[in-house]
């Protein structure tokens, strides 16, 4: 992971965790509960696919404010001897949610919470299809861990206690079904309390019993999987969510009440599937990302800009350096906007993905920050046409804690996704972020303990943009796993939470491992940075001309100049922005590594 050491400075600097090393097992997430887990499946003799899938579950439980069933996932899997995977958990729109519906709705946006904005969810079908293919353990022992959690109690973090508080009005006033799952005596409870979730325990436990009683006595541990596949889509959960959907209209966050358009053939319809992954470089480093229904390819177009200039130019402890990272970042957003989507073709990726387009986007960049969002052209096509947009001081910020809880600009917002990396001794590898259905996003549903997603807001109601609402259709996600690879073999699976600023996030911590030489630990620790100039995948859709917001530590020399370079800064203070995970193995040595987050006290890395 190391490159020649142009930030020397800061790899001298404190450490607030150390280095883990090991040749049994390494697993690094969000929550330590998580991650203990997971540990815990290795030691009993489960491989990495099993622990992913025990931690992704506890994660439900510990983590409801940033991800739940209802949900959704990208994950990059890697099992030894086959190549890498993307695991799709993302599902589509139903076949109901049109921009036709949402305008007879009197929207003129997918709104930010609420069911009308859920996808089909895709999250639970998608761990049950790795599990299937890849784990060695029977479901019932791998959900132990949740329903354990679930059932017997944990104590919830700081963040989710602030998050539900948050909207404790919203659930007293309008959504009592969430009010009866949250409250206690209407009020919100206090960080550290011991907190249950009953109902989701019942559900993964009925889960588990009627797909045994479906699969039969003589059935397979695949059989029992597929069982539990079935019943997740089109029994108790499914007929339970749409019975609700279709008779509960509610308040979204447009303010305006509205009933979900999700039904039972919308779920019963949804597999989750594998796909190849798109494939950049950096450093002679291969960078795997999902495809271009994801925002991944935003990291290599980043990259393969960055990897024109020399190591120096990179030097994330000078403005020369930081300046060049955040101009980049701007033109691939742009792309972003302008480009992806679920029909963007395999042509056009490819171009933007190419040396000569990274060489013609990195020309722009010059001296002084841009204010402008800059999409390229691709050949034979009319120049892009952008939706419009307005800019964070145009448009107001809509009601507390609707929408996805993504970082805010000054990165007072706790949290906003869940991220897991775990890679065993037999060099078996996975990196997933999960997302979606947070306790915030839409009324629980009653029996079930959790919540519909609300990953429809990515789309747009314009028929001219690549990412606009079609039924049928995926939404563009901002989960963005990664995996890194050399000379054939996986050597890195990271990732972190983070909405708009996962791919941001993670090309610092790039720089800083294979241009600055950082070992991971220290460049997941290392002063953080992002833009916001261009427009947020969330709702309200705001952004901020040349903005870039920035950790204090950066040191006030460093921020001034960029200032000086046109840089419209939002200091968030000392250790606020990033939640990054990672987890590496030295294919000649076996030699595995870890590392967390120390940011909020949450993240956990463990392993031998």
């Amino acid at each position: 992971m190391r490159g020649q050491d142009v930030t020397s400075s800061a790899s001298q600097a404190f450490q607030a965790r150390p280095d883990l090393t090991g040749s049994f097992g390494m697993c690094a997430s969000t929550h330590w509960l998580a991650s203990s887990s997971a540990q815990a499946v290795l030691e009993r003799g489960g491989n990495a696919f099993d622990a992913a899938f025990a931690a992704a579950f506890v994660l439900h439980v510990v983590e409801p404010h940033l991800n739940g069933p209802g949900g959704d996932l990208v994950a990059l899997i890697a099992p030894v001897g086959s190549p890498p995977r993307v695991l799709v958990g993302q599902g589509p729109a139903p076949k109901g949610a049109s921009i036709d519906h949402f305008a007879a709705e009197g929207l003129d946006g997918v709104p930010g919470a609420g069911a009308l904005a859920a996808a089909v969810p895709g999250a639970v079908d998608a761990w049950l299809l790795m599990l299937r293919d890849h784990g060695t353990w029977d479901l019932a022992d791998l959900l132990e861990y949740a329903v354990h959690y679930a059932g017997s109690g944990h104590q919830i973090i700081e963040r989710a206690a602030e998050t539900i508080a948050a909207v404790a009005p919203l659930f007293r006033e309008s959504w009592p079904s969430s009010a009866a799952l949250w409250l206690t005596d209407g009020a919100a409870p206090e960080a550290g309390a011991v907190v249950r979730n009953a109902d989701y325990a019942a559900t993964l436990a009925r889960l588990v019993a009627e797909s045994s009683s479906r699969a039969g006595e003589r059935a397979s541990r695949a059989d029992r999987i597929d069982a539990a596949r079935a019943i997740w889509r089109s029994g108790f959960v499914a007929e339970t969510i749409a019975g609700f959907v279709r008779s509960t209209p509610h308040l979204h966050s447009s303010g305006t009440v509205h009933r979900g358009v999700l039904t039972l053939d919308d779920m019963a319809g949804f597999r989750a599937t594998y796909e190849d992954p798109v494939v950049g470089s950096f450093r002679g480093t291969q960078v795997l990302k999902a495809g271009p229904w994801s925002q991944g390819p935003v990291l290599l177009q980043t990259l393969a800009i960055l990897d024109g200039y020399d190591d120096a130019e990179l030097d994330l402890t000078t403005d020369t350096g930081v300046h060049h990272v955040i101009e980049a970042l701007k033109l691939a957003m742009a792309d972003r906007e302008a480009y992806y989507g679920e029909g963007l073709s395999v042509h056009d990726l490819d171009d933007l993905l190419s040396a000569e387009y990274a060489k013609e986007r990195r020309s722009l960049i010059g001296p002084t920050a841009s204010d402008r969002v800059r999409p390229g052209r691709l050949a034979g096509q009319d120049e892009p046409v952008l939706v419009s947009f307005a800019t964070a001081d145009e448009t107001a910020a809509g009601p507390a804690g609707v929408g996805e809880p993504t970082v805010s600009v000054s990165g007072s917002l706790p949290g906003d996704t869940c991220h897991l990396d775990i890679i065993d001794r037999w060099g078996n590898a996975v990196s997933a972020t999960a997302s979606g259905g947070w306790l915030q996003s839409s009324p629980a549903v009653p029996g079930l303990g959790f919540a519909l997603g609300t990953r429809l807001q990515m789309c747009w109601l314009d028929e001219g943009s690549p990412s606009a609402l079609r039924a049928g259709h995926r939404p563009r996600t901002t989960l963005t796993p990664t995996m890194l690879v050399r000379d054939g073999a996986v050597v890195s699976a990271l990732g972190t939470p983070g909405g708009d600023q996962q791919d941001q996030w993670q090309a610092v911590y790039l720089v800083n491992t294979l241009v600055g030489g950082l070992s991971p630990q220290q460049a997941i620790e290392a002063p953080a940075f992002h833009t916001t100039s261009f427009p947020s995948s969330f709702w309200p859709r705001t952004w901020t001309p040349a903005g870039a917001v920035v950790e204090d530590r950066l040191g006030d020399d460093l921020i001034e100049a960029l200032v000086r370079r046109g840089h419209v800064v939002t200091r968030a203070g000392e250790w606020s922005l990033g939640r990054l995970s990672s987890v590496s193995r030295e294919p000649s040595t076996g030699l595995l590594t870890a590392a967390a987050n120390p940011r909020g006290a949450q993240g956990y890395s463990v392993g031998r």
